[in-house]
């Protein structure tokens, strides 16, 4: 092993270079300060069993070694123990000399034992004669890029990792030309294909033949390429053939020189959402179509209810003809109830139900009730008896809901109970509840129906099939005892031996102020009214009532008939219907409250829309009051007397 003299290194690099002989000495002094100079490459020699013959600044700066640390030592020191066991470092310059040149990439070792990866090039130097003289070596630090390098790498594995590991996504890739080049298990799940079935595939496996035939998958790519990006929802298509809707996101993938290489696309099965919306959609229209149907079942019930309400005022001698007045009435008050029904049903699945509490003693929700449900179980000739606490008890709960709830469990009772049957209410207070029981000696409760009694539109065999029902009644109970926080259940032995519904409802401590309720005969008859309402039936039994009750009062059958009237009769109380031909309610009472003197007249909307919506509406518009079609002649009289009390106390209110 020898040195090498700095004209002699000169002399070798410039042949390993492959600069021409016949430069100088000079030149070659020149060439060998230029490599003196370089940093960023360690330029040196070796000779022929591999030995460092020279040294450079910038193998100096690269290993860590001065020159007269490393001149004469073997190149090995710069390989990882593991390479030189293995004998790379001999391998290399067998490499060389028999290739004339080789390169290589690797982890060396600095003079402080600290790793970097190497870019190696090692040239064999040769005589004119052919004999090996040694070898050029030149070594590149590279480890920052092969750190970013790894960091890409890793980057990228965790991308796929994360897309393969998506479920809830298709995520996958496409050539330019539209075929599947990746797959992951999202997209597997989603539409039934393995990768090794997909790949190489064009996308529009995936599309129906309608959409195939209306080249939707290639304007979707079309659109893509040219606006970067393309979404879509429509129906997609399976491996096994079957559709489900999709919402499609696809991008197009560009490189560095705005070359198209590919697409992404993603896809989500939208398919539960959309048939969600769907649901709601159909539900919107449901309570559409009920809140419809109830007006327009309203309506001809209104004067069927007048009617019958005159019937009841006036004295009838035959008992024949104050049988069938019952009669009316019963079923009437049945039909109604079977109207509100649909309603609060509807409501309640679209979560309109608005509770209005209050604290009020339950012995008077119980009486409203039972007063409701009596006719219902003395035409069957129930026995019923009614237990209270022996103290006054106290709910804070919306009466009229709560007074529905028992009123149809005692109806469902006398329906499911046969005649001559028994009826028992009860009420405890017990562990700060209020516990009502209604138990009756009807057909009883096989197990199964039990689990699904509460079920909407479910219903039980009836004792009298005349009693028809729409299965909706312990639907809307057990709802509307949840609303306040309670439960209700059901029992029975079994069939022929009764049953038993409980409910309870937390108990109040606070004691509400007394507040008397009792309907009074109207007081003042004689103030004047005017009944507006397209239906005659309706406008003219109402204005009889009204007369029997000692009013003067006119009715009028359109909007400006009403102002005529209006005008004629100055009336302090107008009831008007809202849905009528030419001028409805609302404009008609808009007009009628510009007219001279009119200001202050107190207008009701008398309709037969009477969800929560509706009675907003008609507040908005300015109506004192909002009366349900059928009226019944309590619900009139009392709101007569709220008019008196308003107007008397300096203006109606809206």
């Amino acid at each position: 092993m020898g040195c090498f003299t700095r004209a002699e290194d000169a002399k070798i690099l410039s042949a390993a270079l492959d600069l021409p002989e016949k430069y100088d000495s000079s030149v070659q002094q020149r060439l060998q300060l230029l490599i003196d100079a370089v940093t960023d490459y360690g330029i040196f020699l070796l000779d022929p069993d591999g030995y460092v013959a020279s040294w450079n600044s910038g193998a100096r700066k690269l290993n860590g070694y001065e020159r007269s640390e490393i001149i004469g030592k073997h190149f090995s020191v710069f390989y990882p123990p593991e390479a030189v066991a293995a004998g790379w470092p001999d391998e290399e310059l067998r490499r060389a000399r028999a290739q004339g040149k080789f390169e290589d990439e690797g982890w060396r070792i600095r003079k402080d034992g600290t790793r970097f990866w190497a870019n190696v090039i090692i040239t064999a130097l040769f005589e004119p004669d052919g004999r090996l003289t040694g070898f050029a070596k030149i070594t590149r630090d590279l480890t920052e890029r092969r750190r970013a390098e790894e960091q890409l790498r890793e980057s990228e594995e965790r991308f796929r990792l994360l897309v393969d590991s998506v479920r809830d996504y298709a995520i996958f890739m496409l050539d330019p030309q539209g075929i599947v080049r990746s797959w992951n298990v999202g997209a597997e799940a989603i539409n039934g294909y393995k990768a090794g079935e997909i790949i190489g595939k064009h996308l529009s496996v995936f599309y129906t033949a309608e959409d195939i035939a209306a080249r939707k998958p290639e304007i979707e790519l079309e659109v893509a390429a040219t606006q970067g990006r393309a979404t879509d929802e429509g129906w997609r298509k399976r491996k096994d053939g079957t559709l489900y809707w999709s919402n499609v996101a696809v991008t197009a993938i560009r490189n560095r020189d705005g070359e198209l290489i590919g697409f992404a696309k993603v896809t989500r099965d939208m398919s539960e959402l959309r048939r969600l919306q769907e649901l709601e959609l159909s539900s919107q229209r449901m309570n559409e179509f009920l809140a419809m149907l109830a007006h327009e079942l309203r309506n001809p019930l209104a004067p069927i209810r007048n009617a019958v309400t005159i019937m009841q005022l006036e004295t009838l001698n035959n008992p024949v003809l104050r049988n069938c007045r019952d009669v009316i009435d019963r079923q009437l008050t049945h039909v109604t109830r079977l109207v509100d029904d649909l309603l609060d049903i509807g409501r309640l699945t679209s979560g309109k139900i608005t509770l209005r509490k209050e604290l009020v003693p339950y012995a008077d929700i119980v009486q409203r009730a039972v007063e409701t449900a009596r006719p219902v179980a003395e035409a069957r000739r129930h026995t019923m008896t009614i237990s209270l606490p022996p103290y006054p008890v106290h709910v804070n709960c919306d009466p009229t809901r709560i007074s529905q709830v028992i009123q149809n469990l005692l109806v469902n009772a006398a329906k499911f109970t046969p005649e001559g049957g028994r009826i028992e209410l009860s009420v405890v207070q017990e562990s700060g509840f209020v516990v009502t029981s209604v138990k009756d000696t009807g057909r009883g409760l096989e197990p199964h129906e039990i689990s699904h009694i509460f079920q909407l539109f479910a219903q039980g065999e009836q004792v009298n099939p005349n009693e028809s029902g729409l299965g909706i009644g312990l639907t809307l109970a057990r709802s509307l005892v949840e609303m306040h926080g309670g439960t209700l259940d059901a029992t029975s032995a079994g069939l022929g031996q009764g049953s038993t519904f409980t409910f309870r409802l937390p108990a109040s401590k606070a004691v509400p102020a007394s507040d008397d309720e009792s309907v009074e005969a109207p007081k003042e008859p004689g103030r004047r009214i005017l009944v507006v309402d397209d239906n005659r039936d309706a406008a003219d039994s109402t204005t009889a009532i009204l007369r029997l009750l000692g009013y003067q009062v006119e009715a009028a059958y359109e909007g400006q008939a009403a102002l005529a009237a209006a005008a004629r009769l100055k009336p302090d109380v107008v009831l008007m219907d809202l849905a009528m031909p030419g001028l409805d309610g609302f404009e008609t009472r808009r007009m009628l409250k510009s007219m001279p003197s009119m200001e202050h007249v107190y207008t009701v909307a008398m309709t037969g829309f009477g969800n929560e919506d509706d009675k907003q509406r008609t507040r908005a518009a300015g109506f004192d009051a909002h009366l349900t079609k059928p009226v019944e002649l309590d619900g009139l009289i009392r709101l007569l007397n709220d008019a008196r009390e308003q107007m008397h106390g300096g203006g109606a209110s809206s």
